[in-house]
């Protein structure tokens, strides 16, 4: 019994005591590895092109946030990026991105206008942003065009029941006279 009660004691104290282990660096890093205030500094509301360790994050807290965020948010973003500089264009971009439909258009113009003035380190992500808005804005013209089939379809439909009622009331009025 008391070998067993020391095992789980030796078991419990090997599998809690990785936490007191040290950090490894990163591989292909100097140094230590960044501590926690560094890492939290990374992400700020407001994203810019400083030439930084944390500019992607940045951006991609950003584009999440604006992904996932409510209308009072997006119209407060909107009123904080109206300037003319680039990265505000592209910070306004990204919230009319995530915002409603009619807003679409005008954020593809913006990330295409701009997007040459993003650090080239930052130019891929902005791209793969621009393309998965241009596919959400061919499917929201396609959904359009099968509507306005739908619609047509249904046009037709009704003008042919129509007719065929008029055909069955010529049928009857032949059927009744013989």
């Amino acid at each position: 019994m008391q070998s067993r009660t020391w095992s789980v004691c030796l078991t419990a104290l090997w599998l809690t005591g990785c936490q007191w282990l040290p950090m490894a660096p990163e591989q292909g890093q100097e140094g230590n590895a960044p501590t926690q205030p560094e890492a939290m500094e990374c992400y700020t509301q407001a994203p810019g092109f400083r030439d930084s360790a944390c500019l992607l994050q940045e951006w991609v807290a950003f584009g999440l946030a604006s992904q996932r965020a409510d209308s009072e948010w997006r119209s407060d973003m909107l009123e904080r990026f109206k300037g003319t500089r680039a990265e505000a264009r592209l910070a306004r971009a990204m919230v009319m991105a995530w915002g409603p439909v009619a807003q679409w258009k005008q954020a593809s113009e913006l990330l295409k206008a701009d997007l040459h003035a993003a650090p080239s380190k930052l130019q891929p992500l902005l791209r793969y942003w621009l393309n998965e808005l241009e596919r959400r804005r061919d499917l929201q013209y396609r959904h359009y065009q099968v509507l306005e089939e739908q619609k047509n379809l249904e046009a037709d439909k009704q003008a042919l029941e129509e007719k065929l009622d008029a055909l069955t009331d010529i049928e009857r009025n032949i059927n009744s006279r013989e």
